[in-house]
């Protein structure tokens, strides 16, 4: 299990003044997609320093452009990023790791297997482990267990519900299909 990635706790840390009171709970969905993407498709280095990015930067739009319509900003803080640590070769696959992440289906396949990978483990951590994609219910409550809700999910439905009063005809701008 993956328990210690520095990058990606670089990356909260960096970020905590935004998250404010939703840093632990943002961490631990960080790092259980993480971890549901590791064990879906494990890799190299370079590879889970590029699931550390994306992971990272996934969500923290809604945090620090204060919006439901989060995509956009996530991407664009993952672009910064990339840019300042001078990998900016690696942003096709983050910005589309960030950007599919919602997606509702699969990924056709000949996109990149890490972009699908990524919306699954989102899709686990979401959907409380409703949804495994071949992971085992014990792996999912092993990780679950190992990185807490800490708070995260009421939090997405109380922006859920503020964004639905906001704009009933839109209350999900994240969402592809």
């Amino acid at each position: 299990m993956l328990t210690s990635l520095p990058t990606l706790d670089a990356l909260l840390h960096a970020h905590a003044p935004h998250l404010g009171s939703d840093a632990a709970g943002y961490r631990h969905h960080a790092y259980r997609v993480a971890n549901f993407y590791w064990l879906l498709a494990p890799g190299d280095a370079e590879a889970l320093e590029k699931l550390c990015i994306a992971v990272a930067f996934h969500d923290l739009g809604i945090w620090t452009a204060r919006t439901f319509d989060y995509l956009p900003p996530s991407r664009v803080l993952a672009r910064n990023h990339l840019q300042a640590i001078g990998k900016p070769a690696w942003q096709e696959d983050v910005d589309a790791m960030i950007d599919h992440h919602h997606r509702i289906r699969r990924m056709p396949p000949d996109r990149d297997a890490s972009v699908e990978t990524f919306r699954r483990a989102d899709w686990i951590d979401v959907s409380n482990g409703v949804l495994r994609f071949g992971l085992s219910r014990d792996v999912v409550h092993e990780v679950r267990v190992r990185f807490p809700d800490a708070g995260f999910h009421r939090r997405l439905l109380q922006f859920t519900l503020q964004r639905l009063y906001r704009h009933p005809f839109s209350p999900l701008p994240m969402m592809r299909w």
